[in-house]
């Protein structure tokens, strides 16, 4: 399905990352793996096999940014594909997030994520388009954001950027979509042992009754969103979520 594509993936070393990269590696494509350990991410790239190779960058650093794209493009000769994955998560209430950490936030989520989609932009429109998907949350229409404002902010602006650079880039044969995924990663089991009753309560919303596993559920749905089956889709948030969220834009 996705034979000679050349995919970047962010934030690859662990948790959704992994598992998005192994799938789109399993459907054929050849995966730039992106995180700031690059330890993790080269133990990855070694899963994915298929001449994948993992690359140090961090994601708040503009520059690096540039560098690490012009690093893929020189080894393996260009990007299809790019899945911006790699956040720092403000979860808290206003008053407990520190200033910091809400930068951060936003520093590592939109800001990298139009910093990364502008420098592999030029490539795509090169090799006749391409796609790209970015990481969102279905805690952005939480109908209580109670504990959730700092981080849904910062996703909703992804949501924002996602849709303009489909309108924009559309011309271009590129095609931007958002997922806001439940899945089994670290950052879940960490907010699941910080909030259990609350989780025991969410889950329970859920109709499928379960959580999304990394690399078959989420994963598996990422390389059939970039892949020709869905090729007249873009500008769409896609709720990988079994069900629990109902997303209208």
């Amino acid at each position: 399905m996705l034979e000679g594509k050349i995919a970047i993936v962010t934030g690859a070393g662990q948790g959704v990352g992994r598992g998005i990269a192994l799938a789109l590696a399993r459907n054929g494509a050849k995966v730039a793996l992106l995180g700031r350990t690059l330890s993790k991410v080269e133990a990855t790239a070694e899963e994915c096999g298929n001449g994948s190779r993992g690359f140090h960058v961090d994601i708040k650093d503009g520059e690096a940014i540039k560098a690490a794209v012009a690093q893929v493009i020189e080894a393996f000769g260009g990007v299809d594909i790019l899945v911006n994955n790699a956040q720092e998560v403000p979860l808290g209430t206003l008053e407990s997030v520190t200033d910091e950490a809400f930068l951060a936030g936003f520093e590592s989520g939109p800001i990298a994520t139009m910093r990364t989609m502008k420098a592999c932009r030029p490539s795509m429109t090169a090799r006749g388009g391409g796609v790209i998907i970015n990481l969102t949350s279905s805690a952005t229409i939480r109908w209580d954001m109670a504990g959730y404002g700092p981080y849904a902010a910062v996703k909703k602006a992804i949501q924002a950027l996602t849709r303009a650079a489909a309108a924009e880039w559309g011309p271009d044969g590129i095609r931007v979509l958002n997922i806001a995924p439940h899945a089994d990663s670290p950052g879940l089991k960490s907010w699941i042992a910080a909030r259990p009753a609350e989780a025991e309560a969410f889950f329970k919303t859920i109709p499928l009754r379960r959580i999304g596993a990394c690399e078959t559920d989420i994963g598996e749905a990422v390389a059939a969103l970039c892949g020709p089956s869905f090729a007249y889709l873009t500008g769409a948030t896609i709720p990988l979520d079994g069900g629990q969220a109902n997303f209208d834009g």
